[in-house]
């Protein structure tokens, strides 16, 4: 028996996905949900092999809580992107539904997930494949904070630093980790208001209360919150282009 979860906010959506999962005896769904969070504990609880996720969600996004997931399991997404944003899914060898359903589509989407299913990995390249498809850029970043999902707005951020495989997002409530690389936050944030000055940095542009001449060609630049902040000679040019300098 696979173990499946159902995560979409329209319950109508979920009865017509257990009425088509009915016509084949190996799925055991075993939790429905209505967002993201609900997904995210679920998940956690119990260690599905497949998940059939709704993109678009209030809350938390689908891709937003397959981004705080240690390892995802096998996923079939649900959503109504069109078409130009489908051809993204299938450059990532991930399978979709379009709503509205249709049981052939399903059939095809089930039949493909069984043919790999006991040595498929769970979701692959997940950063990459939100930033094609989503519209504009984040007005939130959201993260695990000791067990619970947190969300921060862009607006609160006072800057970000590299951590290892981490990146470290200072707010005035405190500093959170989230798993990401610096060039997968760099992109999802807007660059009109957000800059990466350096390497293992990246502010907002109203925080800015004063940048310093450093050594050689570099700079510092002393944040409103009081962090100093270095700021290469690469990312002096970024700041000129953003400030209009």
């Amino acid at each position: 028996m696979y173990k499946v979860i159902l995560i979409d906010d329209e319950p109508l959506a979920r009865q017509l996905l257990q009425s088509l999962l009915s016509a084949y005896p190996q799925f055991d769904i075993i939790a429905e949900c209505g967002d993201g969070f609900e997904g995210f504990k679920a998940i956690q609880q119990h260690a599905p092999d497949l998940i059939f996720l709704d993109v678009q969600m209030p809350r938390l996004s689908g891709f937003e809580m397959l981004e705080l997931l240690d390892e995802a399991p096998s996923v079939i997404f649900t959503t109504a992107f069109d078409q130009y944003a489908m051809d993204a899914f299938e450059a990532h060898a991930i399978d979709y539904l379009l709503k509205p359903l249709s049981r052939e589509r399903f059939d095809k989407a089930i039949e493909k997930w069984l043919k790999t299913a006991d040595t498929r990995p769970g979701i692959q390249a997940l950063p990459a494949l939100a930033e094609s498809v989503a519209a504009g850029y984040a007005q939130r970043i959201v993260v695990k904070d000791r067990g619970a999902i947190r969300i921060i707005p862009a607006n609160d951020i006072l800057h970000i630093e590299a951590a290892d495989d981490y990146v470290k997002i200072f707010t005035r409530e405190g500093n959170f980790l989230k798993k990401a690389t610096m060039g997968h936050i760099e992109a999802s944030l807007d660059p009109a208001q957000f800059v990466r000055v350096h390497r293992s940095a990246i502010i907002p542009v109203g925080q800015i209360a004063k940048i310093e001449p450093y050594e050689k060609e570099s700079h510092i630049a002393r944040l409103q919150s009081g962090a100093k902040v270095p700021v290469s000679k690469a990312g002096m040019m970024k700041l000129k282009q953003v400030l209009g300098w």
